[in-house]
């Protein structure tokens, strides 16, 4: 059959249409990588931009990273001092938007220079998604337990009072194999210092929220046979040796009804009439100097070499935010930096060396709260004391290594424009409204983006407290903290045998490498490798 010129043009019209509509409903480009219309295309204000519109940029730039990839050597080293900065909740998107917030896309923070970085599982034994209980249990000890028991092992469960007297359980930390090494050892934290990550150091618990005997008995338990936190801090089997603790959280130290708070006036938590910081002063050996501070100026005139023990804490509860701490004013609210400055000025007087663990622990309060600002900021302040550290002491001889105990469910998303505000829009729904580039799997952020009234988005240009520092970021649904999440963490490593930091791992895995490379603890160590 023979088909005439005027049927085949119109059948290729017609097929035409049919095949045209179809590749535009299915076209990949257009699906998922929306384009936007010339006029709205951003104009480069990259901080490079010149520069990074010619080919001659990139390859001279991957050029030298090859380059500086090409002079790593393996540092055999035995480490004198070993410090672990540990960023609270710092997530790998948390790390990237903090990057962008401090001084553009392109502008790695300090640790992200370090030579070498793996990745570390945080699950708990009993939990997919860990807390920083069980985290600090693996990453300080060596060995995972469960959700929100501290320096036990899984043969405890959470709130039992009897199983975490066995002592069978209980594990000891890097900071324990240090000090038994003849090293001294240290804590610095931005929250109470018997909250999970710190107590890791030296807390043996079955339920992180006994931080004071009135928790013990609100759980059921005797206070007379399980120490609280607070308790072991200063009656503890590591706490009373070590060096230097620096933090908040009087208020687990003193009693609700007899004693005031030095600078707000109002009692502790405590309720057995005990007052654990007047105790900590008196519990040393005769001629021992022990000093208490609670204010930034007493930290900062703290003489290093007459110092033997230094225990300060500057707030009844977590330090203060650090952008609280700058627009409220607050003058004698030590920064994270000042505060292992003055950890290391003091541990550095040991001629043996020093193990220091370091917390940016507000990163993970603000991921909580959906406070993007906050813990943003906060990640910052934390890069800012790693920097710190590593132009103060050599590579040669101290290891560094910096990492995060758990994720949290923010993302980064959206496709905001290059140089754009991190804690702005990043485009517009198909509600038209604009969304932003941080938002949240779930937190109470849910409520002040969901009109009530409509149910449906709010529109986020239009709220008046969007620019304050506390202002809660968009969330998926409301639960009433944000949660952590399960993916893996970063380890940034420098220094000796930093490289044995690469590739992936179990956190557990984190002390005893740090152990190896300084040559304490009953593990492998470098100074008897064959």
């Amino acid at each position: 059959m023979y088909l005439s010129v005027e049927t085949l043009l119109l059948m290729a019209t017609v097929f035409g249409v049919a095949f045209g509509s179809f590749n535009d409903a299915y076209d990949s480009d257009k699906r998922y990588h929306p384009r936007l219309p010339d006029e709205l295309n951003p104009k480069l204000n990259a901080k490079n931009a010149e520069q990074e519109q010619t080919i001659e940029y990139w390859r001279n730039q991957a050029k030298a990273t090859v380059e500086k990839l090409l002079q790593k050597k393996e540092n055999t080293n035995i480490a004198k001092n070993v410090i672990m900065f540990l960023g609270d909740g710092m997530s790998i998107s948390t790390v990237a938007m903090a990057r962008v917030y401090a001084g553009g896309e392109e502008k790695p923070l300090s640790f992200e220079e370090f030579p070498f970085v793996g990745m570390s599982k945080t699950y708990c034994v009993n939990y997919q998604v860990a807390d920083s209980a069980c985290t600090a249990t693996a990453y300080l000890t060596g060995v995972k337990g469960n959700y929100e028991t501290i320096g036990v092992n899984a043969h405890v469960p959470v709130r039992d009072c009897e199983a975490v007297r066995n002592r069978t359980t209980h594990t000891s930390s890097i900071g324990q194999w240090a000090m038994d090494a003849g090293k001294d050892a240290g804590i610095v934290t931005t929250t109470r210092v018997t909250h999970a990550s710190p107590s890791g150091m030296y807390a043996h618990i079955a339920f992180r929220d006994w931080e004071d005997d009135y928790w013990v008995k609100q759980d059921g338990c005797d206070p007379d046979r399980v120490d609280d936190i607070a308790e072991q801090l200063v009656y503890g089997e590591t706490a009373p040796r070590l060096r230097v603790i620096l933090g908040g959280g009087r208020r687990e130290f003193m009693d609700r009804d007899i004693h005031q708070d030095y600078e707000t006036g109002r009692g502790g938590y405590r309720s057995d009439g005990r007052h654990l910081i007047n105790e900590w002063l008196k519990n040393g050996p005769v001629g021992e100097n022990r000093t208490f501070v609670w204010k930034r100026s007493d930290l900062l005139s703290v003489d290093p070499h007459r110092t033997d023990r230094l225990l300060g804490m500057f707030e009844p509860s977590h330090c203060v935010y650090n952008l609280d701490r700058v627009h409220k004013q607050l003058a004698e609210e030590p920064t994270l930096s000042e505060m292992v400055d003055k950890a290391t000025d003091i541990l550095s007087t040991n001629p043996n060396g020093f193990f220091l663990f370091v917390e940016g622990g507000r990163i993970d309060h603000g991921h909580h709260d959906n406070q993007a600002r906050y813990a943003i900021d906060e990640t910052v302040e934390f890069a800012k004391a790693v920097e710190l550290a590593r132009n103060k002491f050599s590579e040669e001889d101290t290891l560094i290594v910096v990492t995060s105990d758990h994720s949290h469910s923010v993302s980064f998303a959206g496709y905001p424009n290059r140089g754009n505000d991190i804690f702005g829009t990043a485009g517009t729904g198909k509600d038209g409204l604009p969304y932003m580039t941080i938002s949240y799997a779930n937190g109470l952020g849910f409520y002040k983006h969901v009109d009530p009234v409509k149910g449906s988005r709010a529109n986020v240009q239009e709220m008046p407290d969007a620019l304050d520092d506390n202002f809660p970021f968009p969330a998926m649904l409301p639960v009433e903290l944000e949660t952590h999440g399960g993916e893996d963490v970063a380890v940034y490593a420098s220094g000796p045998w930093s490289h044995l930091f690469g590739g992936s791992y179990e956190q557990n895995v984190i002390p005893h490498m740090m152990a190896y490379a300084s040559c304490i603890g009953n593990g492998h160590k470098a100074c008897t490798k064959v």
